[in-house]
């Protein structure tokens, strides 16, 4: 009897225990919302002159998605040779990382083939994160311009049709299957067509009847569906439909996400992206907003400091050159001299507007990045002007003909882009003349240098000295 009565109470006791476990679980439940079975992804790896860009540009989309409230994980796939720093980074904004070993590309050797699609192949690594049931694949250059979560209802495999015949892999949902991802892997290895070597080219071939599918529209009732699907335009709108008309207005679903297809020196997330590309200051006001510049601003204030030093040397110091004297007879020695002397100032003045360019923070906001090339080339061209005693105007015609251009591009008037590309043109048209008087000026102005007090042709002039300009 007493060992019947222990034995109903450790029955008690387990039943109380497990009682006790089941509430505490509920609990968790209701207070801490389980495993997310969705994820926003993107990829990440190095080996390209580029790699900072798209660092900072997927930490933006992936922060930007977080404002929109996107009910998903954030996932990106990593390469392991992706600085720890900025892999912590990215854990740091909420994201999840998974690193991977890059899978070889098959095909470097086509003839076609873009040595910056190398590792684009690890993009397939998407359908490895079976422990979700849907993945939306991005490209770090879109842009959200509202909440997608609506993609989540989607097939086994969905894209959109920027161009009339090819589906385009900025972005495509999936649900991930090991059996899949090693099907691809075993299509890779045995060389499947593929027309670019890249990503693009091997989902194209994976994928060849998309074409032929229905076009999704989510259900009401927030089920999912089976099959594969064609992404209604809206998803992928292509930069170039806003340069066109400068608006959007895609009848083709909602106009949810903007896509940059465009050479890699003219994605938004460069500061002379605008205003070049109207949508330009669009991203950087969402990167603004979400992530902010305090990787730059040290290096853009230093650049700036140190331009006003280099402007305030040059109102201060007397330019003075040595006095180079010459026999009347040496014609072909001067003439020589002036050719020279040409090349030099053209030299000079150019590297005056391109050094700043290249020296300004490439990822900085433009409404920053305009303002410091400006000062800077403006810095450079006193140097040139007082060195080789320049008109001051000839030297800058270049200069405010700049400023000029950015005003007419920046105009938020007109009526589409058609427009404003023919008020570029003309603008263009008419300070064409203007740009080439005063490099006229600029040489005949080194002609009368020549000629004159210290390079005039004669008897040596002991006493000549340029005076100061300002």
């Amino acid at each position: 009897m007493a060992r019947l009565a222990g034995l109903r109470w450790l029955l008690v006791l387990w039943a109380a225990a497990g009682a006790l476990a089941a509430e505490e679980d509920g609990r968790a439940a209701v207070g801490a919302p389980g495993p997310r079975r969705h994820a926003y992804a993107a990829m990440m790896y190095m080996g390209t002159p580029r790699d900072y860009e798209f660092y900072v540009a997927t930490r933006v989309m992936m922060r930007s998605l977080r404002g929109f409230g996107a009910d998903a994980d954030r996932v990106v796939i990593a390469s392991l040779d992706v600085p720890p720093s900025w892999v912590q980074a990215l854990k740091d904004d909420g994201v999840k990382v998974v690193s991977v070993d890059n899978l070889k590309n098959p095909y470097e050797k086509q003839e076609n083939f873009n040595s910056r699609f190398k590792l684009t192949l690890n993009k397939l690594y998407a359908w490895s994160l079976v422990s979700y049931d849907r993945v939306v694949m991005l490209d770090s250059d879109n842009m959200f311009l509202q909440n997608t979560d609506e993609l989540f209802q989607c097939g086994h495999f969905c894209a959109v049709f920027i161009n009339p015949c090819i589906f385009h892999t900025g972005l495509f949902v999936l649900k991930p299957s090991m059996d899949v991802f090693k099907n691809m892997l075993h299509e890779l290895a045995v060389g499947r067509e593929n027309p670019d070597g890249a990503d693009q080219g091997f989902l194209a071939s994976y994928f060849p009847d998309l074409l032929d599918q229905p076009m999704f529209h989510p259900p009401a009732n927030g089920t999912k569906l089976d099959g594969n699907y064609r992404l209604p335009l809206g998803y992928q709108m292509d930069a170039s439909y806003y340069y066109l008309k400068l608006r959007w207005s895609i009848p083709c679903g909602p106009n949810s996400v903007v896509t940059f297809p465009s050479a890699p020196w003219m994605k938004p997330w460069y500061w002379w992206s605008w205003p070049v590309l109207p949508l330009g200051l669009s991203w950087h006001e969402q990167r603004r907003e979400n992530l902010g510049y305090s990787s730059e601003i040290p290096m853009a204030l230093f650049q700036a400091l140190l331009y006003i030093g280099v402007i305030a040397v040059n109102r201060l110091a007397r330019p003075s050159l040595s006095k180079l004297c010459y026999n009347r007879r040496m014609e072909k020695s001067t003439m020589f001299l002036l050719t020279t002397l040409r090349v030099v100032v053209a030299w000079s003045i150019l590297a005056a507007y391109t050094i700043p360019f290249f020296l300004v923070p490439r990822t900085v906001h433009p409404l920053l990045g305009w303002p410091l090339y400006l000062l800077g080339s403006f810095s450079l061209s006193l140097i040139v002007i007082n060195f080789f005693l320049l008109h001051p105007l000839a030297v800058l015609t270049t200069w405010f003909g700049l400023i000029g251009t950015l005003f007419v591009m920046a105009c938020p008037w007109y009526m589409n882009g058609v427009v404003r590309a023919l008020a570029v043109f003309a603008y263009a048209f008419f300070c064409a003349p203007v740009v080439w008087a005063s490099l006229v000026k600029i040489m005949s102005s080194l002609q009368v240098l020549i000629e004159r007090d210290a390079f005039r042709l004669g008897e040596p002039n002991q006493t000549a000295e340029f005076t100061k300009l300002y």
